[in-house]
């Protein structure tokens, strides 16, 4: 069975603006991401929003949560923005339990060539086969149950708590 890959934005999916600065979304680079990696698993992929973490809203957890619960795959990958990775996690943990869930995102734009996000993404992706039903973070090679992790804001790592 394929795992299924969920798309939220974060800066995962960032593009940079080189006339004002800024960052912005215009595309997910899913497919390219997962052909630099050789990627051999199988996949299906959706868009679900392409959105900062930090504007996400209780609606837009909601559409998540329910995209899980209605997809046919067990294993399921998302991708986040980091600084409201874990209140996503919690809030599919209220109301999934029969299914793997890993979250992941990015520090750094995939665009920006020395990201971590085709590192993170095959993290996702692996621990989505081996580990056992639940809801989990991966960043920077470890993954975390979605209660006992936080993104450290001083170091900007992903830690157990």
């Amino acid at each position: 069975m394929s795992i299924r890959i969920f798309i939220t934005g974060g800066t995962f999916d960032k593009e940079y603006d080189l006339l004002t600065g800024n960052l912005f979304f215009k595309d997910t680079h899913m497919e390219e991401l997962l052909t630099k990696g050789r990627n051999q698993v199988a996949v299906e992929i959706k868009t679900l929003m392409m959105k900062d973490s930090l504007d996400m809203t209780q609606d837009d957890r909601d559409l998540i949560i329910k995209n899980c619960i209605d997809c046919k795959e067990e294993r399921i990958v998302i991708t986040h923005g980091t600084d409201t990775m874990a209140v996503t996690a919690a809030a599919l943990a209220q109301h999934i339990s029969n299914k793997t869930i890993v979250l992941t995102g990015a520090m750094i734009p995939i665009k920006f060539g020395s990201s971590d996000g085709l590192f993170n993404l095959g993290s996702a992706l692996a621990f989505a086969q081996s580990l056992p039903a639940g809801i989990y973070v991966a960043m920077n090679g470890k993954y975390f149950p979605h209660d006992k992790v936080r993104k450290n804001r001083t170091t900007g790592i992903f830690e157990e708590i």
